[in-house]
């Protein structure tokens, strides 16, 4: 299951913020809490495999999976990727009921592909492949993670499901994973027009185990890759001790787990799913996540007892875009995406003074009288490639939002709900406070708690901001960025 941010496709289990949320606490004993959280609903739903977590470490912005990445640090990658691998697993694999089996993902590079393309193609030596992208996979397996999915994306125009090198000599030889390696979805597909081929190449390269969807014109390709493999190992083309470890690595995982001896899914764990202790967790990790970019003459935080507060921009009503991508469906969606979730809205409604007057305004009307405005701002929900964007600057709408705001003459707080840093241009300088939240999930209450000053920010951003598109575009370390790496206000 792609449990990425939680057990995101079931309805009502606990939405954690996405990876780059995670990040910004800088907290492996948080990530690992988090993870042990979602490894608890995702064995309540009888399940023992997550394909998480994504260790990769992004290096453009505009890729649409900036937000599955923890950092653009190697070494913070490391240290969370390899805490979520022990949330997930436990110190080690076991026939426990909550050890749920880790995979790390995207072997390797897949954040470092010519202008941020997904499925792109990472043109580097291979001493940056080692400082940029390994080191997390080798925390991880340090961690004792039990897969590893390899990546759609190329190392210098060879796709990495056909790349033995990387995959057997570098993956299983110099690291010494013990654990399985899995395709992505229909992954090997891309190798070329030959299917046959694409086997040979993909299992001789150190393949373990195939994700073969069925698809449209080839709903039964399944067996297809049976038939085919069968012929290629009597042919002589995939050597039969090929198959022997890859089967070998598979079953060691499976009896460590405890698969053989019984699946029985303990009625406890299901019961727990979107409980109110598990909710606290990711509470805590929406917290800390907060970065504050901005706080000039201290408007943050906020008076429980403000007269009047406007709230305004769609997102602060939205728990969808609140979750973003991999929420329910694979793309995510507007709306109540899921039950049991809280919007920064109804936190804010939940969180001030009987006495406090809150107004609602999708498009920023009505903001006569008021002693400040909350301006709620942020990217719809994508995933994968879906959310590959060349411009990053925030809506004309957002900025038209603000900038209504700021009309008002009264202090404005922006909260930013995005998978990745955006251009701010005006919105910047528009608002008195501005928040980098992410894309926190289903628990605004802990956005409520630090606006409003039950607890200081204390979340520092997991990688550089950039000032600008040409910033981005050129990929310019010479130009200062517009908030470091680690940059974050606590007051």
């Amino acid at each position: 299951i792609d449990a990425v941010h939680g057990h995101n496709n079931i309805d009502g289990a606990v939405i954690f913020p996405h990876n780059i949320g995670l990040g910004a606490t800088h907290d492996p004993k948080l990530v690992e809490r988090a993870e042990r959280v979602t490894a608890e609903e995702v064995a309540g739903t009888g399940i023992r495999w997550a394909f998480a977590p994504c260790v990769t470490v992004p290096q453009d912005e505009r890729w649409g999976r900036t937000y599955e990445g923890f950092s653009d640090s190697p070494a913070l990658v490391s240290d969370l990727g390899a805490a979520a691998v022990r949330g997930f697993q436990g110190n080690k694999l076991s026939a426990e009921p909550t050890s749920v089996l880790a995979c790390a993902k995207h072997f390797i590079g897949d954040g470092g592909t010519t202008n941020g393309i997904d499925q792109g193609n990472a043109v580097c030596d291979e001493a940056t492949l080692r400082k940029l992208y390994l080191p997390p996979y080798r925390a991880a397996i340090k961690a004792g993670v039990g897969s590893i999915m390899v990546s759609y994306s190329s190392w210098n125009g060879v796709k990495m499901h056909g790349n033995k090198f990387l995959l057997t000599d570098i993956l299983k030889g110099e690291l010494g994973f013990r654990g399985f390696l899995v395709s992505d979805w229909a992954a090997i597909d891309q190798i070329s027009p030959d299917y046959k081929y694409d086997i040979e190449q993909s299992i001789n390269a150190g393949l373990d185990m195939i994700m073969i969807p069925g698809g449209p014109g080839r709903p039964n390709n399944y067996i297809d890759f049976i038939d085919d493999l069968k012929a290629l190992v009597a042919e002589g083309k995939v050597p039969q001790s090929r198959i022997d470890d890859a089967v070998r690595r598979i079953l060691r995982i499976k009896f460590q787990l405890g698969l053989f001896a019984g699946t029985a899914t303990d009625p406890k764990l299901t019961a727990a799913i979107g409980s109110p202790e598990h909710r606290a967790v990711a509470r805590q990790a929406v917290r800390e996540s907060l970065v504050l970019l901005k706080n000039e003459k201290h408007v943050l935080p906020l008076s429980k007892k403000i007269k009047r507060l406007a709230v305004v921009g769609v997102a602060a009503d939205d728990l969808g875009m609140q979750c973003g991508g991999w929420t329910i469906d694979w793309q995510g969606r507007r709306g109540n995406v899921t039950h049991g979730g809280t919007t920064l809205l109804a936190a804010i409604h939940q969180t001030v003074s009987l006495e406090t007057e809150v107004t609602f305004s999708p498009d920023g009307g009505n903001l006569q009288g008021v002693d400040a405005v909350i301006a709620v701002i942020g990217e719809k929900p994508y995933a994968e490639g879906y959310g590959d964007r060349t411009n990053l600057d925030l809506s004309a709408g957002d900025l038209a939002l603000i900038a209504k705001a700021r009309a008002a003459g009264k202090p404005v707080v922006t909260v930013l709900f995005s998978g990745r840093p955006l251009i701010l241009n005006s919105a910047l300088a528009d608002s008195d406070a501005f928040v980098a939240a992410w894309l926190p999930g289903t628990e605004g209450q802990g956005m409520a708690d630090v606006l409003f000053g039950d607890f200081k920010f204390t979340g520092k951003s997991p990688r550089a901001w950039p000032r600008s598109n040409d910033h981005i575009r050129t990929l310019d370390t010479a130009e200062k960025p517009l908030f470091p790496s680690g940059y974050g206000l606590s007051h």
